[in-house]
C-alpha cells in the first residue's frame, strides 16, 4: 500500500519518507539556466500581465515567446525534441513562472500537465512519433477535454459520445466546457462515452483542425483571466481508429492517471505563488510605517509572515516528495498526489489573504498585485478535482484497504476449520494490528533516526498515526459500507491524513536541512517543530470529533434552510 494508506492502517513506511529526495543532477543543470531565462523573459512584463488580465487575453507574440523558451517541451523526452525534465524539475519550472503570473503557468501547465500527458503515459509509438515533436516545439498546443455541463467532479456522467464506425473510426459528438487552452489549442485529449464491455468511457486524441471541431468565446472569469478558457464542441467529428488513446472503454482510468500524474505542476505553481507573496509581504512590512515604526516590528504582522513561511515550506516539502514518487516509478501515489494538491492550494489561498491584509487598504487597490493574485489562486481548490471531492477520495481510498482486512477476517473465521493455517494467519495479522493500535508496541520507530530536536515532532506523528488507525477502525465498525455517505466523518479522516503526511514530509526535509550550516538549517528544524505542534492541535480535535460531533444537528439545520430556500430570521418581526 501507499504511504498514506499505511498511515490509516497505523503504520509509518519510513523508507518511503526518509531521507528527503534530491533533484537529479541533470535537472539541476537545466534548471539553473531555465530559471534565469524565465525571470529575464517574464520580469519586465509585470505591467503587461496586469493589462492582459483586464483584456482577458495573452497576445500571440507572447505565446511565441513561451515557445522560444522551450516551455511547451518541459517533460517531453529529448528524443522527441523536449527537455526531458523529471516531474520534480517540471514542478520547479512552474514554481518560477507562477512567481510572475498565474495565467502564464496555466497556459504552460494545461499543455504539459494534462493536455498532452495522455500521449506520454498511454500513447502508442506511432502517436508519440506523430505528435510529441510538434507538442515539444509548441507548434501544437494541447488541452484536456473532460468537463461537461453536469459532469464536473462526477466525470463518469459525461454525455459526449463516440460511435464506432464499420471502418474502425469513430464519430464524435458533444460539447466540453471550461477547457483551459481551449481557444489556442491545436490538439485535444477528449473523453467520450462509448459502448464497450470493457468500460463506458474512451479517450481520444483529436486535432482542432479537423472538420466539426470548434471552440466558443473566451470565458469571462474571476481570475486567471489572461489564460484561454472556452467551450470546445464536436459535431460529427470523424476520429481515425489510430487516434484512440490506450484501449477502448478504459478512458476513466486514463483520465484519472493523467490528473494524478499532473498534480505536481499545480502544486509547484502554488509554491511559486507563495514565494512571490512572501517577497511582497516582507517588503511591505519593512517599508510601511505606522506609529513611527515599520509594521514588521509588530507581533501580529510577524505572526502572519512566519505562518506564511511555514505553509510555504510545508507545501514545497509535500509537492516535491510526491514528484519524487512519480519519478521513482512508485505505482500507488494517487492519494499522496491528492493531498499535495489540497494542501498547496489551500496554503496559497491563506497566504494571499494574509499578504493582502498586511498591505491593508493598498492591497485592496488594483494598482497593487494582491487583488489579482487573490483572484487568480481561487480556482486552485476547484479545478483538477475540487478539494471536497479529493478529501473524500483520500479517506475512502485508505478505508477501502482497511475494509478488505475486515472482509479477510470474516472469511478466515468462516474457514478456520477447513483452512486453519490461512485462517489463523489472517487472525494473527489482525490481532497484531489491533495490539499496535492499542499500545504502540511493534510499530516502526522513526524517533532515533533523527536529530535530537526533531524527535519530539516525530513522536507526535507516531502517536497520531496510531490514533488515526483507531479512529478508522471505529468508523468502519460503526458504519460499515455506509461510511461512504458519512462525508463529515470522511473529511476528518482526510484532514488527519493530510496533517500526518505533510508533517512527515516536513520532518524528512528538515532532517536533511538540519546539517546545513548557519541559520537556514536551524530555522528549518524550527519550522518542522512549529508545524508538528499546529498539526497536533488539529489532529486532536479531529480525533475527538470522530465520536463526539455536531454532524446530525448541522445536517438538520441544512435541511431546514434548504426547505426554506433562504435565511428565515429577521430582527423585524
Amino acid at each position: 500500500m501507499s504511504v498514506v494508506k499505511n498511515l490509516l492502517a497505523g503504520r509509518i513506511v519510513e523508507d518511503q519518507l526518509f531521507p528527503y529526495p534530491q533533484l537529479r543532477d541533470k535537472d539541476q543543470e537545466v534548471l539553473r539556466m531555465m530559471v534565469d531565462a524565465i525571470d529575464q523573459f517574464l520580469a519586465p512584463k509585470h505591467e503587461d500581465f496586469k493589462r492582459w488580465d483586464r483584456e482577458a487575453a495573452q497576445p500571440a507574440e507572447f505565446i511565441q515567446g513561451l515557445r522560444d523558451l522551450g516551455l511547451f517541451g518541459l517533460i517531453i523526452p529529448e528524443e522527441h525534441g523536449g527537455l526531458g525534465l523529471s516531474n520534480a524539475g517540471y514542478a520547479r519550472v512552474l514554481s518560477q513562472s507562477s512567481s510572475h503570473d498565474s495565467s502564464v503557468s496555466l497556459t504552460i501547465g494545461a499543455h504539459s500537465s494534462i493536455g498532452m500527458k495522455g500521449i506520454l503515459l498511454f500513447g502508442t509509438a506511432a502517436q508519440r512519433e506523430r505528435y510529441l515533436p510538434k507538442l515539444a516545439s509548441g507548434e501544437m498546443i494541447a488541452a484536456f477535454c473532460l468537463t461537461e455541463s453536469g459532469a464536473g467532479s462526477d466525470a463518469a456522467s459525461i454525455r459526449t459520445r463516440a460511435v464506432k464506425q464499420p471502418d474502425g473510426s469513430w464519430l464524435l459528438n458533444g460539447e466540453k466546457i471550461w477547457i483551459t487552452n481551449g481557444g489556442i489549442a491545436d490538439l485535444y485529449t477528449v473523453f467520450a462515452r462509448t459502448s464497450s464491455a470493457a468500460g463506458k468511457i474512451t479517450a481520444f486524441v483529436v486535432e482542432a483542425a479537423w472538420p466539426g471541431v470548434s471552440h466558443g468565446q473566451h470565458e469571462d472569469k474571476m481570475g486567471i483571466r489572461a489564460s484561454s478558457t472556452t467551450t470546445v464542441s464536436f459535431a460529427d467529428v470523424r476520429v481515425p481508429a489510430e487516434n484512440m488513446l490506450d484501449v477502448e472503454g478504459m478512458g476513466f482510468k486514463v483520465a484519472m492517471a493523467i490528473l494524478n500524474n499532473g498534480r505536481t505542476g499545480l502544486g509547484g505553481g502554488a509554491v511559486g505563488g507563495m514565494k512571490a507573496l512572501l517577497a511582497l509581504a516582507t517588503h511591505q512590512a519593512q517599508t510601511r510605517m505606522q506609529f513611527n515604526r515599520p509594521i514588521a516590528e509588530f507581533g501580529l504582522i510577524r505572526e502572519k509572515i512566519s505562518q506564511m513561511t511555514v505553509d510555504c515550506f510545508a507545501a514545497e516539502s509535500v509537492v516535491w516528495m510526491v514528484a519524487h514518487y512519480i519519478d521513482a516509478g512508485v505505482e500507488d501515489y494517487s492519494v499522496e498526489a491528492a493531498i499535495s494538491k489540497v494542501f498547496a492550494s489551500e496554503a496559497l489561498q491563506r497566504g494571499a489573504y494574509e499578504a493582502l491584509q498586511i498591505a491593508a487598504g493598498s492591497g485592496f487597490m488594483r494598482d497593487y498585485p494582491y487583488e489579482q493574485i487573490t483572484r487568480d489562486c481561487r480556482i486552485l481548490t476547484i479545478f483538477e478535482g475540487t478539494n471536497e471531492v479529493l478529501r473524500l477520495y483520500i479517506a475512502l481510498s485508505g478505508l477501502k484497504e482497511l475494509g478488505k482486512s475486515f472482509g479477510d477476517m470474516k472469511a478466515a473465521v468462516d474457514d478456520i476449520f477447513n483452512n486453519p493455517i490461512k485462517g489463523f494467519g489472517v487472525l494473527t495479522d489482525y490481532a497484531e494490528r489491533r495490539l499496535t493500535q492499542a499500545t504502540g508496541v511493534g510499530r516502526d520507530k522513526i524517533l532515533f533516526h533523527l536529530p535530537q530536536l526533531l524527535r519530539e515532532p516525530a513522536g507526535i506523528y507516531e502517536r497520531y498515526t496510531v490514533e488515526l488507525a483507531k479512529a478508522c477502525d471505529f468508523l468502519l465498525r460503526k458504519y460499515g459500507k455506509s461510511i461512504a455517505e458519512r462525508q463529515q466523518a470522511l473529511k476528518r479522516v482526510a484532514d488527519i491524513a493530510i496533517d500526518l503526511f505533510v508533517g512527515l514530509c516536513v520532518l524528512s526535509r528538515a532532517a536533511t536541512l538540519a546539517a546545513t550550516p548557519g541559520e537556514s538549517g536551524k530555522q528549518a528544524v524550527a519550522m518542522a517543530r512549529v508545524f508538528a505542534q499546529q498539526a497536533k492541535r488539529r489532529m486532536a480535535n479531529n480525533i475527538r470529533r470522530a465520536e463526539r460531533n455536531e454532524d446530525e444537528a448541522m445536517n438538520q439545520l441544512a435541511g431546514f434552510i434548504l426547505d426554506k430556500g433562504s435565511y428565515p430570521w429577521d430582527v423585524v418581526s
